[in-house]
């Protein structure tokens, strides 16, 4: 085929396979597929079937980019595979909630506005032994909007060994100074003492900062004061203590603190994500005194973080679950780290047995900046190495770890109910190899 032979968008629409397609979407689709023609015809290339191109581009259009995959990596917390996945309970308060009209923000007593900060105030404050609490967005709004209502156009003293990164780039500092505040760094990267915070206290200074480090560990010759340390210093000057914990457990995992823990050791407020350890959606949690709380509620930035109804619904299901000992296990990320390496051996060997693979002991990790250190025995499913690209590019796509020339499909990651999917989609890709 050459330049001259390609046919206009209007006769290339004329085919009356493609006579039932909305216009504007054909149209489109159409332009694309023949400027793809061009480039291919310059390039001596034949274009293959334009109409077919036309339908195939349509087909993408109406595909939807936002997929579910299956996380067969060992990590339990996948910031690029959309961290937390959401327990039963939590989706099903999230389609009663969105299905139709909700009192997110109307009393039901009173029949006045109410405020949708106020269906979970009550769960967080039994789980935390808060006074109060607030939800918005993500934890860095949470933090940001914390400085932002407290320590506007004054100080925040903060130890240096706690600015860190978060993630695609973003840095706590460049973060928290779109607040307002301004940061005064004390102490070293590896060594601070509370005497460092008592001396950088002067009359700008508005509250004190902790960071928890969460996403890496300093070892070796290094120090941090403890918070109930920090919390005598802030007293002694009758400033706020706000601690930033990031992973935001509610119970004890590993060597992670919990909010309830830092409001006893003498934190003010309590900053923490509702999508890492928790479990849940992705959420910014704050708890503590009620007068804190009550300012970052009424400060303008509230708004422009608020949680939408469907988060603060997939929240509510999910603090559910884990008020309850009996159906905390009911949270996927908390049944993948409690789960025995026994129960993920026998996963192992099913889906091995199903794929003709090979079973290899493995380490899972807790990601999205939880427990660095932490290792979590686990076991995968061994197969080819060149099943990886297409397993990635299958429906539903499978992410797995290409190590020592072989694909690993780690099991603590999957759910029972995945082995099957899974086995399915090695076949699948074994056919395309």
């Amino acid at each position: 085929m050459r330049l001259r032979d390609l046919p206009s968008v209007d006769e290339l629409l004329r085919d009356e396979r493609l006579a039932a397609q909305p216009h504007e979407l054909a149209v489109s689709a159409a332009r694309a597929v023949l400027a793809n023609a061009r480039e291919e015809i310059g390039a001596g290339r034949d274009p293959g079937a334009l109409v077919d191109g036309v339908l195939e581009e349509l087909s993408r259009t109406r595909r939807p980019s936002l997929r579910r995959v299956i996380n067969a990596t060992g990590v339990l917390v996948h910031t690029n595979l959309g961290r937390a996945p959401l327990a039963p309970a939590a989706l099903e308060r999230v389609v009663e909630v969105g299905r139709g009209y909700s009192n997110l923000e109307h009393d039901l007593e009173s029949g006045e506005r109410g405020s949708r900060q106020s269906h979970l105030v009550g769960l967080l404050t039994r789980m935390t032994g808060a006074e109060s609490a607030l939800v918005v967005n993500n934890n860095a709004a949470a933090v940001l909007l914390a400085l932002a209502a407290l320590a506007e156009g004054r100080e925040v003293v903060v130890s240096r060994g706690e600015l860190l990164e978060i993630g695609d780039g973003f840095r706590i500092p460049d973060v928290l100074a779109r607040s307002g505040a301004r940061l005064v760094e004390v102490g070293t990267t590896n060594r601070t003492r509370a005497v460092d915070y008592e001396r950088a206290i002067g009359p700008d200074t508005a509250l004190l900062l902790r960071v928890h480090q969460s996403n890496f560990r300093v070892v070796g010759f290094s120090g941090l004061p403890r918070l109930s340390e920090l919390a005598e210093v802030a007293r002694r000057h009758s400033l706020p203590l706000v601690d930033d914990l990031g992973s935001g457990s509610l119970f004890s995992v590993g060597d992670e603190p919990t909010p309830a823990e830092s409001l006893r050791a003498g934190a003010d407020l309590v900053c923490f994500s509702g999508d890492k350890l928790l479990g849940g959606p992705q959420a910014g949690i704050a708890v503590g005194r009620g007068e804190l709380v009550e300012r970052l509620r009424r400060h303008p930035l509230q708004r422009a973080f608020r949680a939408d109804k469907l988060t603060l619904a997939a929240l509510e299901g999910t603090l559910l679950l884990t008020l309850d000992p009996t159906t905390r296990d009911e949270v996927p990320v908390l049944r993948m780290l409690h789960e025995p390496v026994e129960a993920v051996r026998a996963r192992a060997e099913r889906l091995a047995a199903l794929v003709a693979g090979e079973v290899e002991e493995t380490v899972g990790r807790v990601g999205g900046g939880a427990l660095p250190l932490a290792e979590l025995p686990s076991v995968s499913c061994a197969v080819e190495e060149e099943l990886a690209d297409l397993l990635r590019r299958g429906e539903p796509p499978v992410i797995a770890i290409v190590r020592d020339g072989r694909t690993l499909l780690d099991c603590r990651t999957l759910s029972d109910a995945e082995v099957g999917e899974v086995a399915a989609a090695v076949a699948s890709a074994r056919r395309s190899a």
